[in-house]
């Protein structure tokens, strides 16, 4: 099959989270099955690497076509700034959508599939349903739109819907509308050919009241054609053995030096350096999403019980200096690094003890299992991909890899918290969860099967 994936950011070259990471590390798997894939994607001005070209290739031969304006895409954000959204992101991102099919039509390119993702490509399958129906090269093209979360929608004011380039009459509550205003994740969920999300459970969990942001009800009258994929990790760039940002790389065969890892963390971090202080990680966005509020009401009940907390993120100004206050008033057991650098990250997953995501919802997480992959544990609240991913540690019949919390409650966290503690505290259980737990594989290729039959389908 010939599959052009549409995505507002694709690791190497642009990333925010993990809708990045699905899809820079998806097509290349799917590749390695045997399918012809090409990606079309902004060309940032805050790009993570040297772009040489319009067009270069990642893993085998899978083509990367850049959409270039210097106007739109050449800012020092992908989406934002400090102050906020960029003001004309529909603007801008009606624009890609276009000039995604157009290069499409340039190139005389015929897809099988247009596997789109989130608000910002939502517009395509709208597209393909209007405007080039009857277009030779996008006749039977079929369009897969990934909610990677449903949170972020595209809701603009109507005022601005002649922007978007396609029929004025979708501007309907069966199209377009949405409490008077235009949402284009609404329109994409209703013109697309089937909808994918990235956990199994985000996909029942998004058709309800809770956790539906309001298109419950659209989502419910496509619910048999949505189907919940999970997302895999690149084990080539997560790797403890060999990770270029550990000063002491280790596995789960040879645990000596993860220790080691953690007393370089707790002195950079100007931390107390102590071996056996449980040490509690947390690498996120700084919002109420991460479950960062949870994170500071149960900051004095870590503290208490001899824990120690490293955390690296950016996000809301209020939780900045919320958690510089916390660290003034706990400055050797809790080290903070208000800026997002790689190095920083994979020494957090690397000398922690524990991480840390009561996430208020996850639509998958990546974070544990980057977790679980470099020895530390995940203590997480049972929602979304964190409930497909991580299972209570049972030690008596050890099974599971992590701790979990399911009523949603600063009492409820930290009592699996303690928990936790309870296993740390036995040096042969916590040596085995470790070993355990790195063993766990969520890899790419059990997942590009699954979207296959999807395609296929």
């Amino acid at each position: 099959m010939k599959i052009v994936f549409c995505a507002s950011e694709v690791v190497p070259f642009a990333k925010t989270g993990g809708l990045a990471d699905v899809c820079g590390s998806l097509p290349v798997a799917l590749e390695s099955c045997g399918h012809e894939i090409l990606i079309i994607t902004p060309r940032y001005a805050a790009s993570r690497v040297h772009i040489p070209s319009p067009v270069v290739r990642i893993g085998q031969n899978i083509k990367v076509h850049f959409i270039e304006h210097r106007h739109y895409f050449g800012r020092d954000g992908l989406y934002g700034d400090i102050n906020g959204d960029y003001r004309d992101n529909l603007e801008r991102f009606s624009y890609f959508c276009h000039q995604s099919l157009k290069i499409l039509r340039d190139i005389r390119y015929k897809p099988d599939i247009i596997h789109c993702h989130d608000w910002h490509t939502a517009l395509i399958p709208i597209l393909l349903k209007t405007k080039y129906q009857k277009d030779s090269i996008f006749k039977n093209v079929r369009s897969i739109l990934t909610i990677h979360n449903l949170a972020y929608q595209g809701v603009f004011p109507r005022e601005q819907y002649s922007t978007l380039g396609v029929d004025g009459n979708l501007f309907h509550t069966q199209g377009l509308e949405f409490y008077n205003q235009i949402n284009i994740l609404k329109g994409g969920i209703i013109f697309s050919d089937a909808i994918t999300t990235v956990s199994p459970r985000y996909a029942k969990e998004i058709q309800t009241f809770e956790l539906g942001c309001a298109l419950d009800g659209v989502l419910r009258n496509r619910s048999e054609d949505i189907y919940g994929i999970l997302n895999g990790l690149d084990y080539d760039a997560w790797n403890p053995q060999d990770d270029p940002f550990l000063v002491a790389p280790f596995s789960s065969h040879d645990l000596g030096n993860k220790a080691r890892n953690k007393a370089i963390l707790q002195d950079v971090l100007g931390l107390t350096v102590d071996p056996k202080r449980p040490l509690f990680g947390f690498v996120a966005r700084l919002c109420h999403q991460k479950g960062i509020d949870f994170i500071m009401q149960a900051a004095n009940d870590i503290v208490r019980m001899g824990g120690q907390i490293a955390l690296t993120g950016t996000g809301e100004r209020k939780y900045h200096r919320m958690l510089e206050e916390c660290a003034r008033e706990h400055p050797k057991h809790i080290g903070i690094y208000l800026k997002f650098e790689e190095r920083m990250a994979h020494e957090i997953y690397a000398g922690c003890d524990f991480f840390l995501m009561p996430s208020v919802y996850e639509p998958c997480g990546l974070g544990q299992m980057i977790a679980l992959r470099y020895g530390s544990i995940p203590i997480v609240y049972k929602t979304g991909g964190l409930a497909d991913t991580i299972s209570l540690y049972d030690s008596i019949h050890l099974t599971g890899n992590g701790f979990l919390f399911t009523e949603y409650t600063k009492q409820a966290f930290v009592k699996a918290i303690s928990e936790a503690l309870k296993v740390y505290e036995d040096d042969k259980q916590m040596n085995f969860l470790l070993s355990h737990a790195m063993r766990y594989r969520f890899s790419w290729d059990k997942s590009a099967k699954e979207y296959i039959r999807i395609y296929q389908k």
